[in-house]
């Protein structure tokens, strides 16, 4: 599709690794940048062995100079970065009632401001270039709510009215800004919380495909395709918008 550079936070493995790798088949020069950095250059090596090209850098999100340094590296070695997709995220199941402060932060200092902090930093450079693509990572829990994730749903809900926001301001500047948010996906995240559910687990996974209209939960590659798209040249016209990948779940 493009030589573009892409970045993909929390892009070592699941919805992530689902992102870098469609990029990297569509001829992106991919970044991952995650926190666990042996697993984001395993990812990377992947991504060449299929004739890709990509690195894996270390970065936390919640550390401003750590995502600044990042993103130094990855200019340095694959150039300016023209696609930021913002997808290093983290929850916990609990009620609300039950939560702490210090729970909020980290919820909040992941899922929200990691995502203003790679921001902050890429835009001005795009804005400079004229050309760039801003992909957030919501979530259909930010759109209708999800019991157990008030925070989270809070945070993601955040995500999309930034998103709309950014969008309008670098509207004029070749840059546009739009919003991913996937429905259950199969990932090992997912997976962990039916584990720890205190129920059966396979139970819990098959009650939510009874849930979604096309009866399976998503793959990671079923989210990457939307991203995929609002990272091409093709979607020039298209910014502030919001696309649920849930097969149908929500319809918002």
């Amino acid at each position: 599709m493009t030589n573009r550079v892409a970045l993909v936070t929390g892009g070592a493995q699941g919805i992530g690794a689902g992102i870098a790798t469609t990029l990297g088949a569509k001829d992106f020069r991919v970044a991952i940048a995650d926190l666990n950095v042996d697993a984001a250059r395993a990812t990377a090596e992947a991504i060449i062995a299929e004739g890709g090209s990509a690195i894996g850098v270390e970065a936390d999100v919640t550390n401003t100079a750590s995502v600044q340094s990042a993103i130094k590296q990855v200019s340095e070695q694959l150039g300016p970065i023209e696609v930021a997709v913002n997808n290093a995220g983290w929850d916990d199941f609990m009620k609300f009632v039950d939560s702490s402060e210090e729970f909020w932060d980290r919820i909040l200092e992941i899922n929200f401001k990691g995502a203003l902090r790679v921001i902050h930093t890429v835009v001005p450079g795009m804005v400079e270039r004229g050309w760039g693509r801003v992909i957030n990572i919501g979530s259909d829990a930010g759109r209708v709510g999800s019991s157990l994730e008030s925070v989270y749903s809070g945070a993601k809900g955040g995500i999309i009215a930034f998103t709309k926001t950014l969008a309008r301001e670098v509207a004029t500047k070749g840059v546009t800004a739009n919003t991913v948010c996937p429905g259950p996906t199969d990932t090992p995240a997912l997976r962990k919380f039916a584990d720890n559910s205190g129920q059966d687990a396979e139970k819990v996974l098959s009650g939510m495909v009874k849930a979604v209209p096309m009866r399976r939960l998503a793959q990671p590659s079923d989210v990457a395709a939307g991203v995929a798209f609002f990272a091409s040249d093709e979607a020039e016209y298209i910014t502030g918008q919001t696309l649920s990948v849930s097969g149908g779940l929500t319809m918002a």
